[in-house]
């Protein structure tokens, strides 16, 4: 009985010592696997930081106008007789638009009229007489101011026929008719709105920090959307008080329309232009990741070098800048210089070059860098860039896509055939 525990219990103690053995040479070997396990490399673009031309500028939200532009309505009352303009139609300064009923004040016009040249042949009469010495000089002082009288009845009764007529004050687009043939208005009733689309004018406000900057005659660009902006104009006014509710200070400025694509009461989007500025660092703003310890960018150096390399000698231009998309076509000139987009090395980004042919052969691997995470002060930002004031140098090379994968001292390749998308550019 005592022989059979016994050997029981070596027979349980030597199956857990091997469960127990085959555990730990496990975790073991796994804890070696993880180990040795090489460091992924992954792919990213780039872009290296240089100093370009500056264009800062002032973005602010305004509201169309027509540089003339009003609500026509009637002086007087009246039945309306004719109506001789169409909608939308184009008019002429001095048109008559709308007739009300005259005849009366053509009749008192005709009989003012005929007053007056009565009382012109007795002043001519009396002048006769007054010459060849049989009429006295108060005869003659009547015969005047019964004349004056008579011409300025006239006057009258032709200013109270014009007010029957309204006419176009200015050059410009009527819109469609408030009134009816027929019907009877009072003064004061709004019959069209005319509007010169040819100058628009654009009211604005900008914060009173920006009021220094500003001036008559600066120029501007206008457009329904940031990335088309296709007006041009100047500032024709600033408001010299700030509003003390808002700290804003309005500005107007006047701009062509010459195809009347903007409409008065239209919102757009305006940008004022500053003076460039040289050599300011900026990168794409898709460069740039912000977290709660700041602003950081991921810079790039190969593999083996120090914490502090030189990137721009490991980064050889490319050929030439990529193709940035034609102003004429999208409507508007960006605000900054697109920085230039290259590739490491230059020639890979070339695929009918040397290197790329060689690259695509097997057994060619792409150049290994390492990154390492740098926090930057970061300034203005213009369409699509940010200036760098504080963290990087000219020459650095940044990672300007794919950062959600990477980690500080992760291994990356470089491929910049793909880029993201810019601020103002369009989708080819």
């Amino acid at each position: 009985m005592i022989v059979r525990f016994i050997i029981a219990f070596v027979l349980v103690a030597l199956i857990a010592g091997g469960l127990v053995g085959y555990n730990m040479f496990r975790d073991r070997m796994i804890e070696q696997y993880f180990a040795n396990m090489p460091t992924p490399t992954l792919t990213v673009s780039t872009t290296i930081v240089e100093p370009i031309e500056w264009k800062p500028s002032i973005a602010a939200i305004g509201t169309v106008s027509a540089a003339n532009g009003v609500d026509l309505a009637v002086e007087t009352s009246g039945l309306v007789e004719e109506i001789t303009f169409a909608p939308n139609g184009r008019v002429k300064q001095g048109d008559v638009l709308v007739r009300l009923d005259d005849e009366m004040q053509k009749a008192d016009l005709a009989a003012a009229q005929t007053q007056a040249a009565l009382d012109q042949q007795t002043l001519e009469r009396a002048r006769e007489l007054q010459r060849r010495g049989v009429g006295t000089t108060s005869d003659l002082e009547s015969a005047e101011a019964a004349a004056s009288a008579s011409a300025a009845q006239v006057m009258k009764a032709g200013a109270a026929l014009s007010q029957k007529q309204l006419r176009a004050p200015f050059n410009g687009t009527i819109g469609i008719p408030q009134v009816e043939l027929g019907q009877y208005l009072t003064p004061g009733t709004i019959v069209a709105t005319l509007q010169d689309l040819e100058r628009m004018r654009v009211n604005f406000t900008v914060p009173e920090q920006e009021l220094q900057a500003l001036k008559i005659g600066q120029p501007v660009r206008a457009g329904l959307t940031d990335s088309d902006m296709p007006f041009t104009g100047a500032i024709i006014g600033i408001d010299p008080k700030v509003n003390p509710s808002t700290r804003l200070v309005s500005v107007r400025a006047e701009i062509a329309n010459p195809e009347g694509r903007l409409n008065p009461g239209q919102f757009v989007r305006v940008m004022i232009e500053l003076p460039a500025e040289q050599d300011v660092l900026a990168v794409p703003q898709t460069a740039v990741v912000t977290s709660l310890y700041g602003d950081y960018v991921y810079r790039l150096r190969p593999q083996g070098e120090g914490a502090n390399p030189a990137p721009a000698e490991a980064a050889a231009p490319s050929a030439g800048p990529q193709e940035e998309p034609d102003a004429s076509q999208s409507g508007a000139e960006p605000a900054t210089p697109k920085l230039a987009q290259r590739s490491e090395p230059a020639a890979e980004k070339q695929p009918g070059s040397a290197a790329a042919k060689a690259a695509a052969q097997p057994g060619a691997a792409p150049k290994v860098y390492v990154i390492e995470q740098v926090f930057v002060e970061v300034g203005r930002r213009s369409e699509g860039s940010v200036e760098i004031k504080r963290g990087l140098s000219a020459g650095d090379l940044v990672v300007n896509a794919g950062q959600n994968r990477l980690t500080n001292g992760a291994q990356v390749t470089i491929d910049n055939t793909v880029q993201p998308l810019q601020v103002g550019s369009t989708v080819p």
